[in-house]
């Protein structure tokens, strides 16, 4: 496959400038989101993320999600991705730019996101995210159509220390997501390999949206996470199970952690129609 012609990486921090390897999910996703002028728009730290994947029928998540599915062996998935969004800063504007950030640069999420594809290109849609900051609560839906519910958060994702968990609850009533996960001593992350269902769950550089009636997409560019399979306890789930009464028909089909990754391209909201590369 021949490499996409792409853009000088002008305004772009050194240390997030790739070796680019054509024909991989990375490189490809690359090219998309530079392919239109003026992105990224946003760089920021995916921090500690956790990913809990569930089957379930196509049929039974169908009506709920206004793209078409994604599916991996017949199945349509979705998972919960816990994680912590770190020094969110916009790519110009400079010391200025990163101070008028500072009260939504870093807080947490839960996203609860299943998997699309619009004309050939693979993505993500999020049936909700979760999150403990106020005013992100209140910027997120207009200015990208990001479905945002408040809910307080408590992450302890110490890896380092072979120890995970989490919690997750609304500021009213007594449901939650709970869980917690043992890493083995000594673990190593590596990208998820070529073909298998974990690269097809997490190297997804498009999210689709919709904000007043519109179809919307922005794209993202990060290198491939660095994960490796884990075995999470879910003992609580009643606050996804609350949100989503459809949940009591998903299957828990595995997880996976990684430390996270670093300086990731953020693109702007595009019309679907309009930001095919």
């Amino acid at each position: 496959m021949k490499a996409p012609t792409l853009p000088p990486l002008t305004g772009l921090p050194r240390e997030t400038r790739p070796v680019r390897h054509p024909g991989d999910l990375c490189h490809d996703a690359m090219g998309r989101l530079l392919a239109v002028p003026d992105e990224p728009l946003l760089f920021a730290d995916w921090d500690r993320m956790l990913m809990i994947h569930y089957e379930i029928d196509p049929e039974v998540l169908r009506p709920h999600v206004p793209f078409p599915l994604d599916l991996h062996g017949g199945k349509a998935y979705v998972t919960l991705a816990a994680f912590t969004l770190r020094h969110m800063r916009p790519r110009r504007g400079g010391r200025l730019g990163r101070w008028l950030f500072k009260p939504i640069a870093t807080h947490g999420f839960l996203n609860v996101r299943t998997y699309v594809r619009v004309n050939g290109e693979p993505g993500i849609y999020f049936l909700a995210e979760y999150v403990n900051n106020l005013l992100s609560l209140k910027l997120g839906r207009p200015a990208f159509g990001l479905p945002y519910r408040f809910a307080r958060l408590d992450y302890r994702h110490e890896w380092e220390n072979g120890r995970l968990a989490g919690t997750a609850r609304p500021l009213a009533g007594k449901a939650r997501l709970a869980y917690t996960v043992t890493l083995p001593a000594g673990a190593r992350f590596t990208p998820a390999a070529t073909g298998t269902r974990a690269e097809w769950l997490m190297e997804r550089y498009t999210a689709y949206t919709v904000r007043r009636g519109k179809r919307l997409l922005f794209r993202v560019w990060h290198p491939p996470w660095a994960e490796r399979p884990i075995e999470a306890t879910i003992t609580d789930d009643t606050l996804i199970r609350r949100d989503f009464p459809w949940f009591r028909h998903a299957r828990h089909a595995g997880a996976n952690f990684s430390p996270g990754v670093f300086d990731v391209w953020m693109g702007r909201p595009h019309p679907v129609a309009d930001a095919a590369a």
